[in-house]
């Protein structure tokens, strides 16, 4: 059993940062993608940002390059989401997510992000 455990949210004015912090337990070896995702009221949820294994394969949405960065800290099983820049329309729930590598892979490829061990999110709100 995978257990993901996020924080770091809070609130910013725009222009500002923050780095959400999600701690990995139970089962999650190298070959697991760990990634983050975020849900807006009224919205879809998103995939944001996605490591996979050997920290070569990242994805970021087009909306966040250039201003977030996703790492991770082995040793510490620790993912890590550095926001920078820090838009109103970043305002969101942001969950950390897990899964193996050809599953994410694979529906990546569709156009989705199916992971299935999820945290139970932190806050993130941007006001102007």
């Amino acid at each position: 059993q995978v257990q993901l455990v996020e924080s770091g949210g809070g609130s910013v004015q725009a222009g500002g940062s923050l780095r959400l912090s999600c701690v990995a337990s139970g089962y999650v070896n190298d070959k697991y993608c760990l990634g983050w995702l975020r849900q807006a009221p009224g919205k879809e949820r998103e995939g944001v940002a996605i490591v996979c294994p050997g920290s070569t394969a990242v994805y970021y949405a087009d909306s966040v390059k250039g201003r977030f960065t996703i790492s991770q800290d082995n040793a510490k099983n620790t993912l890590y989401l550095q926001m920078n820049s820090l838009k109103p329309e970043d305002t969101a729930m942001y969950y950390c997510a897990a899964d193996s590598w050809d599953l994410v892979v694979g529906s990546m490829s569709r156009g989705q992000f199916d992971f299935r061990y999820w945290g139970q999110g932190t806050q993130v709100n941007v006001s102007s």
